[in-house]
């Protein structure tokens, strides 16, 4: 598999996560996961890098890993203190009236599965917050940037949901669709990883299906990087 590295120095590697390949194993699964391929990752240096975080399966984009154990306590610390910036982009069925807002709403697990990462809308639930904002719009879509300010399993995908929103391809938490991957990407990251020096921007191109998707609800918006 190509995997494409977004950056990479002495402590840090930062990947374009493609859609359908999962972070790493869970129970039953048999499918190649990233933790199949970091080997392969090394370049040069004794020891594979792993993993500083977590994407869903299907989502795509910026995925950060550290390269020895004092650079994954460095990067483990910046994402328990919600200090790396993430920006998602997401295409959302539906068209979404406000230019910008926030979803304020808790979530809990859905089930008392141990095995389940599923999650709900719960008064009782852990709170969440997401900023948005609209990026384009059709007469049946919405294109949304997306920055969680918490980092709750699933909450992108809940908290569209709650709005009667839903992300296109999410096949769990919005509408059976066999034609499209999940449209949900992490976009950008803003890395404080050196005290010293500036933050370390990751910009993650957007994958070919996300654009074709976009091209096909004829929502007209051009990412920078393409």
């Amino acid at each position: 598999m190509s995997i494409e590295v977004l950056y990479r120095d002495a402590l840090m590697l930062a990947i374009n996560k493609p859609s359908g390949l999962p972070v790493h194993k869970g129970a039953g699964r048999k499918i190649a996961t990233l933790e199949d391929y970091l080997d392969d990752l090394r370049f040069g240096l004794p020891k594979r890098p792993e993993l500083a975080h977590r994407l869903d399966k299907d989502t795509t984009g910026c995925l950060i890993l550290g390269r020895n154990k004092v650079a994954l306590k460095r990067l483990s610390e910046l994402f328990q203190q919600h200090l790396i910036e993430k920006t998602y982009i997401a295409i959302a069925h539906g068209v979404i009236e406000n230019n910008q807002g926030e979803i304020n709403l808790p979530i809990a697990k859905k089930s008392r599965d141990k095995k389940s990462w599923w999650g709900k809308i719960d008064d009782n639930g852990q709170p969440s917050l997401t900023h948005y904002e609209v990026l384009a719009r059709s007469d049946t879509a919405t294109l949304v940037k997306l920055i969680p300010i918490t980092g709750r399993t699933h909450q992108l995908r809940i908290h569209l949901q709650a709005l009667g929103y839903p992300i296109v391809g999410d096949q769990i938490y919005g509408q059976k669709d066999k034609e499209n991957s999940l449209c949900l990407h992490c976009y950008e990251m803003n890395v404080p990883l050196y005290a010293k020096k500036e933050k370390i921007l990751l910009h993650a191109p957007l994958p070919e299906n996300f654009v074709k998707v976009l091209d096909a609800m004829k929502l007209d918006w051009q990412d920078d990087t393409r």
